[in-house]
């Protein structure tokens, strides 16, 4: 038992750790909103994380084999919903900039709730094929060794979920305290096109980078 919660815990902050464009993402929306939007985000994030390590202890091997034929289109499409994703923010920033002088009005767009923030993560994250393989790779490992009971499968399942939780809010976190301190309209702009910037490019190093 202890084994399958420290094998979890690590698979989890593996996974969770390398700061990609979903992290970076994740950072500048709590910036922009909320902690609470962004701790929702952050859940939503590692909710994906905990289902592909589900998956990947339920479906084994089968699962490795049956999303090989799939593995390229997730990857284009996943890189294209961040490419989507950036150029809308950096439009909504240069907008938002642009009406920095005018009065308020109710008119400031769509505001982002808690659970759209949290579909929108978990989305966004679950498109990643490079997760499920991730834990398939894992989990086959370790069972090449012993399989494991039904008690230990689930362990290494919460575990890896709280690992990747922790670590999103932690980034969730720093993007509130980062939100903080940019609080003028100049700060603003500047942090979301360069977010949208960083998330375009690490979208093209998906599609470039080997599987």
């Amino acid at each position: 038992m202890i084994a399958a919660l420290v094998a979890g815990l690590l698979a989890g902050y593996g996974i969770a750790m390398p700061v990609g464009a979903v992290a970076t993402y994740l950072v500048a929306l709590t910036a922009r909103t909320a902690l609470k939007i962004g701790a929702c985000a952050a859940l939503g994030v590692a909710t994906a994380d905990g289902l592909y390590a589900l998956i990947a202890e339920v479906g084994g091997s089968a699962l490795a084999h049956t999303i090989q034929p799939v593995l390229v289109p997730l990857r284009w499409a996943s890189a294209l919903v961040l490419v989507v994703l950036a150029a809308r923010s950096a439009v909504a920033a240069a907008r938002k900039y642009r009406r920095r002088h005018a009065p308020s009005s109710a008119d400031e767009g769509v505001p982002v709730s808690a659970a759209r923030a949290y579909l929108g993560l978990c989305g966004i994250t679950m498109m990643n094929p490079l997760t499920v393989i991730y834990f398939v790779a894992l989990v086959l490992g370790g069972q090449a060794a012993s399989a494991p009971s039904r008690l230990e499968q689930a362990a290494f399942v919460l575990a890896a979920f709280a690992a990747s939780a922790s670590w999103q809010l932690l980034l969730a976190g720093g993007g509130a305290l980062l939100g903080r301190a940019l609080t003028g309209a100049r700060g603003q702009l500047v942090t979301a096109l360069a977010s949208s910037l960083l998330i375009t490019v690490l979208a093209f190093r998906l599609l470039t980078s080997s599987t």
